[in-house]
């Protein structure tokens, strides 16, 4: 019984070791602000900010380190485009919309096209990946 107590006792420590090298590292990813050009999605805004026109949107969470380092890579994507458009929305702050469209993972990248969604990517992806996907539904 004694060392079923050890094994938790290390285990459970072992955990709270992992949890706090995890956050230091996480504090370390730089925050980059957002381009002027990206759209802030919202619960209330949603429908219609990605209607009529092509929009590829982030569904992100500010604790989320794939998602903070998929930032600069949206902004110069969105500094880019011409003829479509880039959104974040904040799955904490909108739980509605990502609800609705079945976020279970984020970084979650979803595009539509006129409100409908025509295609979906989950985790990090690069700028070139994003630009051939979204120049197919141009």
């Amino acid at each position: 019984m004694q060392i079923a107590l050890i094994i938790i006792g290390v285990i459970v420590g072992l955990i709270v070791i992992l949890f706090l090298v995890a956050k230091r590292k996480l504090s370390k990813i730089e925050k980059v602000p957002d381009s002027q050009k990206i759209i802030t999605l919202t619960d209330q805004n949603f429908v219609n900010q990605t209607k009529n026109k092509l929009i590829l949107v982030d569904f992100w969470a500010p604790w989320c380190a794939p998602c903070r380092m998929m930032a600069p890579v949206l902004n110069e994507l969105s500094n880019e485009l011409d003829k479509a458009f880039v959104g974040k929305l904040d799955v904490e702050k909108n739980q509605g919309i990502a609800s609705k469209y079945n976020v279970r993972s984020i970084p979650t990248l979803i595009v539509f096209k006129n409100g409908k969604e025509v295609d979906r990517f989950v985790g990090v992806k690069n700028k070139d990946f994003l630009l051939k996907k979204l120049h197919a539904f141009l």
